[in-house]
């Protein structure tokens, strides 16, 4: 009996530490004037379920390992089984000796359309297509996994990255749109695709700079480390150059913007003027917040 209850002791252990994600998932249907309907509950209680009770990678994650994030969806139309949404997803990872999680990623996906039906199963085959509900949120749980992996290790997001490229591969068959190149420039196909492209090389470096060899660092020496953070900052300029106003560099920066406009208003004086006008050329759509650091 004692065997036996150590046996199933180890396979609850092995099941909790197997998933990845601590996600909170909210589904609001305000848009549809039809938000209590019970479907929209179900679909929300059933895509936490699948998104932090699926192991996505082979590795072991204790509790406190699990990668904090959120996916939020907007219902704006239905019929019948026939969805039409926008998803905003969010992830962040903390900061090495200190309280503060830093966002990685922050992205807002508006092709979002989907089938679903009530209860329905949702299962995720890494090599086959399984519904696009299933695809989109497959696709960007490994853009999470693959952007957590580069800012603790150069290219260290590289298989996650690849999964993800595997999914928008196999995903096109469902005719939904944000798979393809026709889909335009701002989808899922585009931030894959410029993710894995050389042209955006400097992007994969930064995230690891930024975040392991500056923003760590932080907390024990904090005048270096945004002297560290403003250089790693200024290396986005030569992938500027190359491509000007480039989609990967909106991704970086709706994740970042805020970040940097907090850094640099505070703590330990540095000087700002040069990393100011880098980020007024490599960002100027937030320009607002580079001119309000006046530290």
């Amino acid at each position: 009996m004692r065997n036996f209850i150590l046996f199933i002791a180890l396979i609850f252990v092995t099941h909790t530490f197997a998933q990845e994600l601590n996600c909170n998932v909210v589904v609001n249907a305000q848009q549809t004037g039809n938000e209590n309907v019970q479907v929209f509950k179900t679909l929300e209680r059933q895509l936490s379920e699948f998104i932090n009770n699926t192991s996505w990678t082979k590795d072991s994650f204790k509790p406190q390992e699990r990668i904090n994030c959120g996916m939020v969806i907007n219902i704006t139309d239905y019929n019948n089984d026939l969805f039409q949404a926008t998803i905003q997803i969010q992830s962040s990872r903390p900061v090495f000796n200190s309280t503060y999680a830093t966002p990685i990623y922050n992205y807002n996906d508006k092709n979002f359309s989907f089938q679903y039906l009530e209860f329905q199963n949702l299962v995720f085959n890494p090599n086959q297509y399984e519904s696009n509900l299933v695809s989109v949120l497959a696709f960007h749980v490994y853009m999470i996994l693959g952007m957590d992996a580069d800012s603790f290790k150069l290219n260290g997001g590289d298989a996650y990255y690849r999964q993800a490229q595997t999914i928008l591969n196999y995903s096109t068959q469902g005719n939904f749109k944000g798979w393809k190149l026709e889909d335009g420039t701002q989808t899922r196909f585009r931030l894959i695709d410029n993710v894995l492209s050389p042209t955006f090389k400097e992007f994969r470096s930064v995230m690891y700079e930024y975040h392991f060899t500056a923003l760590d660092q932080m907390g024990e020496n904090p005048k270096e480390s945004k002297s560290k953070l403003s250089s790693v900052i200024k290396n986005l300029e030569t992938m500027n150059r190359r491509r000007p106003n480039s989609y990967l560099m909106r991704v970086f920066f709706d994740a970042k913007a805020e970040e940097i406009q907090d850094i640099f208003s505070g703590g330990p004086k540095v000087n700002v003027t040069d990393i100011i006008s880098t980020l007024t050329r490599i960002a100027p759509t937030h320009a607002a917040k580079w001119r309000s650091i006046s530290f």
